[in-house]
């Protein structure tokens, strides 16, 4: 199973609690609202999706039956993960999924109270979503990307791949992308190119 599938399976048991803990009487039928990053016709997206369906209905959780999803895709742009985001709001769903930092962000400006599950998230603490990795606090928890502190790897291989390069750029977006992930590559950046070199931040 691709890393990506995986981590769209194991985000299945969370948003199965969300939606237990807001169940009220048996057989009614439940919602879920997902904000996807990417187009509808994406090769990724069936994939991501069918991972999803085989998680929740690992938990007894069959679309069709007991519960229904309701999606939006964005394409990656900004104003249709805003739009999405309202709409399915606007659903009144039990439980949010949301995938990348973009669509976190577009939906707790929707909604203050509604859960929201996420997933392709690189650092959830510094982009403000969560209070901490051990107690997110809010209404968002999720699964983390990959540890932040990679991406200081990433930076050491550049230094081997090319040893003459003395200063380098890093286009982000700052209020997504967190202070974690960049604090990592600044404090290796130091080292491998030199504590007065610059690293100017996009």
């Amino acid at each position: 199973m691709r890393r990506r599938d995986f981590i769209t399976v194991i985000s299945a048991p969370v948003a199965v609690g969300s939606l237990a803990a807001r169940a009220q009487q048996a057989g009614q039928l439940r919602r879920i609202g997902v904000l996807m990053h990417l187009a509808a016709d994406d090769p990724d997206s069936s994939a991501r999706i069918a991972a999803l369906r085989q998680g929740l209905q690992h938990f007894g959780w069959a679309e069709g039956s007991n519960m229904r999803i309701d999606y939006r895709w964005t394409k990656g742009e900004a104003a249709l993960f805003r739009e999405g985001a309202k709409e399915l709001v606007q659903l009144a769903p039990d439980v949010l999924v949301a995938s990348t930092s973009l669509a976190v962000s577009a939906l707790l400006d929707a909604t203050p109270t509604l859960p929201i599950v996420f997933i392709n998230v690189i650092d959830p603490v510094g982009a403000g979503f969560a209070v901490s990795l051990a107690a997110p606090g809010g209404n968002a928890t999720g699964f983390a990307l990959f540890e932040f502190g990679i991406s200081a790897k990433w930076l050491e291989l550049l230094k081997q791949i090319a040893p003459s390069v003395t200063r380098i750029a890093i286009l982000r977006d700052a209020s997504l992308a967190g202070v974690g992930q960049l604090g990592a590559i600044q404090a290796v950046g130091s080292l491998a190119f030199g504590e007065h070199r610059s690293f100017p931040s996009i």
